[in-house]
């Protein structure tokens, strides 16, 4: 869901061949990468849908082991966010065993270096292609081409459970439901169908301990509508514009009213001071067609596009060949924004999941909700409790709703000494949920002066204003928020700084 993207077709290859079963292989070396990798990579396929013999969907999967010990180490089952992200994403953007070197990379020789944050180095993780379509994923057909989010939950458990088949060795170790972004709304669904499958006493029996959610949407209505309060917290509007919002609009800046024209006017307002922001990460430059920097997304997402359109990538990681034409990064047709409607490829039919996450209530079930920077580089996708998409106001309210008991108060958690973010921790027979924030202060959020102050100061001084509460910039990029004050000669200007 990022803030300005270029459409690319939705492209399958329809496939009318012999089905292929499930396949699998471990790759040794990728292009871009000097030797051997030292951990073990495995690619394969698994075939999903209603027909058992011809497996219409065929998902794409990366499975790392564990560098530390495979065989007691926790499975993550990952789920990339859009929907419509390919897995290589957070393979090598974020959370997986490698990344690309930008200082040594350019178009024509592209190199892979190791992350040395992974999350392998500490867990089993499964990343894979969802749905048909996206990544290396493909569908035999247009009618199996088609998904929604209801759909790619059933799918996501039958993929687990016919990978466990093939992995028996797995079986006992925990596993964990995995999702980012738009996907986190699907997380609790495909847990709670693991749980229930086992009840249902479905083979193999799976060792589910919870879910983890990054950065998650959770309910359509809450999430998006906490944009609102998050922009005022982090000085993104102005106490005018969020009050007067709050009074005229009655709590709904998403679904408003047509007819309520001083709600539409003040949302106005908040748009005009938003919209030029990445809502990916507030403290970063806005990417455009203006700004193509290396330190952007789209910039640096060229690498992938390029290596992963490699034909000896493609052979190195054991791609079908034929099955899919140009890979691309994202399906970007298929991603979800605010009010969206279904495409003919996929429904967005779950408005909500918080019914799910209340089912999980009677399981004994861990859940981890954190906002975090996945990516030691400059262009990860998820920036703890600066990402405004999902915004960690939103989690608070729904996770009120739970009526869980708290376990543990709000609290700083700390990194070799140092303030790393906040949680909280709520428990409830055998079921336990934590919800963390990662944090960054700088420019208008540096704690010497916090900007609150200066504005009760001003106040004091009974200036009338001049200028309201706008967006400064600094090469079309948003550099901050001014207001203006004048009387009889006399002109204070109140401005922060996004740094």
């Amino acid at each position: 869901m990022g803030p300005k993207c270029i459409l690319v077709p939705f492209l399958i290859i329809f496939l009318r061949f012999i089905t292929l079963s499930n396949s699998k292989s471990i790759v040794t070396n990728l292009p871009g990468f000097n030797g051997d990798l030292p951990f073990t990579l495995e690619t394969g396929y698994i075939g999903v849908g209603e027909d058992e013999q011809d497996q219409q969907v065929q998902f794409f999967y990366y499975f790392v082991e564990s560098q530390r010990n495979p065989s007691k180490d926790p499975v993550l089952f990952y789920l990339t966010g859009g929907p419509g992200t390919s897995a290589l994403y957070p393979f090598l953007y974020q959370i997986g065993p490698l990344s690309f070197d930008f200082e040594r990379s350019w178009r024509g020789n592209i190199t892979l270096e190791l992350n040395p944050y992974s999350w392998t180095k500490v867990a089993n993780v499964i990343f894979i292609d969802t749905p048909a379509g996206v990544g290396f994923s493909y569908a035999k057909t247009w009618e199996a081409s088609r998904s929604s989010d209801s759909i790619l939950a059933l799918h996501s458990y039958e993929f687990l459970i016919k990978w466990f088949l093939e992995h028996p060795r797995f079986y006992s170790n925990p596993l964990y439901i995995t999702g980012v972004s738009y996907l986190g709304i699907l997380v609790p669904i495909v847990a709670l169908e693991t749980y229930n499958g086992n009840e249902r006493e479905n083979q193999p029996k799976l060792n589910i301990k919870g879910c983890l959610m990054v950065s998650p949407l959770t309910d359509k209505f809450i999430d998006f509508n906490s944009r609102l309060e998050f922009a005022h917290r982090l000085a993104l509007i102005s106490d005018d514009i969020y009050e007067s919002t709050k009074k005229t609009c009655h709590g709904n800046y998403v679904y408003n009213d047509m007819d309520n024209i001083l709600c539409l006017k003040n949302l106005q307002r908040v748009d005009e001071c938003t919209s030029e922001i990445n809502l990916l990460n507030i403290l970063e430059p806005l990417c455009n067609a203006t700004n193509m920097e290396p330190t952007c997304r789209e910039a640096t997402n060229i690498f992938l596009n390029v290596w992963a359109n490699d034909k000896d990538v493609q052979r190195a990681l054991n791609i079908r060949e034929g099955t899919i034409g140009r890979w691309e990064s994202s399906n970007t047709s298929i991603h979800y924004k605010l009010k969206k409607s279904d495409t003919i490829y996929y429904s967005y039919d779950v408005f909500s999941s918080i019914a799910y996450h209340k089912q999980l209530l009677t399981r004994n079930c861990r859940v981890l909700i954190i906002w975090c920077n996945l990516s030691h580089k400059t262009n990860s996708n998820f920036s703890g409790d600066h990402d405004m998409t999902f915004p960690y106001v939103g989690a608070k309210i729904w996770i009120a709703t739970l009526n869980l008991p708290l376990d543990s108060p709000w609290e700083a958690w700390f990194v070799r000494t140092q303030v790393a973010g906040y949680k909280m921790k709520y428990a409830q027979s055998g079921c336990n949920l934590s919800h963390k924030t990662n944090s960054n202060f700088s420019g208008d959020h540096d704690m010497t002066f916090p900007y609150v102050g200066a504005k009760i100061w001003i106040a004091t001084l009974n200036l009338p204003l001049d200028s309201p509460w706008e967006a400064w910039f600094v090469r079309t990029q948003v550099a901050g928020y001014k207001m203006k004050y004048a009387q009889s000669g006399y002109s204070l200007t109140y401005a922060t700084i996004k740094v």
